[in-house]
């Protein structure tokens, strides 16, 4: 027999463009997140507003009115069940979108899923020790505030790119929402693995069989309210009072819905997961995620000397540091480093300069930042609204930034749609496919 000519190598590109249905997909979605950005600033700067005004105290107040029954570990606070039950559905959300990209997504192929999870990785890993460094020698309580900077907020960052993106690649938008996936993922696993305390089994074990009942009926495709609401309900209350927070209970709950299509039971066109996730994401990011962000942004800054005292804790410094700085240096360097020891490429329809302002997008840190600054301090901690007063920074600073990194690159993109259309001699062909000798 013989042999074959070896075949030559194609090396993965990087930020590619992805199938059509992926492409449809993820625009919906961004249209949805982009909305709910819109809403997650309005309730922020209304918090904020309030928070500093005459009328703060009645704020406060508002968001301490405790409501629920103690027996159950139910006792809490409007702004904790905010944080600690309405986060619950955008953690549900998150799960159904991590399993449906490792299942039918575009992390489903290795060679497709090495280089966004490595950069989130990465984007995770490097803010956290830019954070301990500015904290080192701070004491106990300072180091505790080392995972707020590590999460990017993805319904902010897609409404920022909303708004700069006319002529933009799709891949740049495909890749953040990727990112965000595998950043919610470590985020989740953060929590539960670090912020959680006075765990008891007992209670965490019995939360197992509302979940497994839940999950059962899901595989069967069983989706009346009636039936999934209650064990949804269960799971999420018995693993609130075993100590681990509250919101990887909707992880969980999202991990457990099928997302390929089942001919059998009679799907015809979308999966479960599909259905549930085009059901609640609007509830997410239109009232749950808001609503959090209304009771955990309205921090009293007390004016400049306030801000300017704010940002002079370590925290805060480390913080902001963090989400602008360690950011782009964790997304973009180890996108770099693995184009340049492996086989991945950077798509050649993009330049470095579009990873590098998709990096200082990643920055911006808001929801899970919050959250994760409640966790790490107690409520009358200053650590704690210096912390709050950072995110809010390094957010900004970083959406500013990357604004004019990716409007240039806009501009550019503009200008290379503008030349592949014209059409000079007026055929109908554009000049750019014509050969001329």
């Amino acid at each position: 027999m013989a042999n074959r000519p070896a075949r030559p190598f194609l090396a993965v590109k990087v930020l590619s463009r992805s199938s059509y249905p992926e492409y449809l997909r993820i625009s919906q979605i961004l249209r949805l997140e982009t909305v709910g950005g819109a809403l997650l600033l309005v309730a922020t700067v209304a918090a904020l507003i309030w928070a500093n005004s005459p009328a703060a105290e009645s704020y406060f107040s508002l968001r301490d009115v405790k409501l629920g029954y103690e027996p159950w570990h139910l006792s809490l606070s409007l702004g904790h069940w905010a944080s600690d039950g309405l986060l619950a559905i955008f953690f549900f959300i998150a799960g159904l979108e991590l399993k449906r990209e490792f299942v039918a997504g575009e992390l489903r192929t290795f060679s497709k899923a090495v280089v966004p999870v490595a950069a989130a990785v990465g984007g995770v890993a490097v803010p956290a020790i830019i954070y301990i460094l500015f904290n080192l020698g701070q004491g106990a309580e300072s180091l505790r505030g080392w995972a707020i900077p590590t999460a990017t907020d993805i319904a902010f960052a897609l409404a920022v790119l909303a708004v700069i993106n006319t002529h933009l690649p799709a891949a740049l938008r495909t890749f953040l929402l990727t990112l965000a996936v595998v950043d919610d993922l470590l985020a989740i696993g953060i929590i539960a693995f670090f912020y959680s305390s006075g765990l008891q089994p007992l209670l965490l074990l019995a939360a197992l069989i509302p979940l497994g009942l839940f999950t059962l009926l899901v595989q069967k495709r069983i989706s009346s309210w009636y039936l999934l609401l209650p064990l949804a309900a269960a799971t999420w209350a018995l693993v609130h009072a075993s100590g681990i927070h509250a919101t990887v209970a909707g992880v969980l709950l999202g991990f457990a819905v099928p997302v390929l299509v089942s001919r059998k039971r009679g799907e015809t066109a979308a999966g479960m997961a599909e259905s549930l996730e085009h059901r609640l994401r609007p509830l997410s990011a239109g009232f749950a995620v808001p609503v959090f962000a209304f009771f955990s942004a309205g921090v009293a800054i007390g004016g400049l000397q306030g801000f300017q005292s704010a940002l002079a804790d370590p925290v805060a410094l480390g913080i902001v540091a963090a989400l602008v700085a360690g950011k782009t240096i964790g997304v973009f360097g180890t996108t770099f480093v693995l184009t340049k020891t492996t086989k991945a490429k950077l798509d050649e329809d993009l330049a470095w300069v579009d990873v590098a302002g998709l990096a200082l997008l990643a920055g911006v840190g808001f929801t899970v930042s919050l959250l994760i600054s409640e966790l790490s301090f107690s409520s009358n901690s200053a650590h704690n609204d210096h912390a709050k007063v950072a995110i809010l920074s390094g957010s900004l600073l970083a959406a500013l930034l990357a604004t004019v990194v990716l409007r240039l690159r806009n501009r550019h993109y503009r200008t290379v749609r503008e030349a592949e259309r014209r059409d000079a001699d007026g055929d109908g062909v554009p000049d750019l496919f014509e050969h001329k000798s």
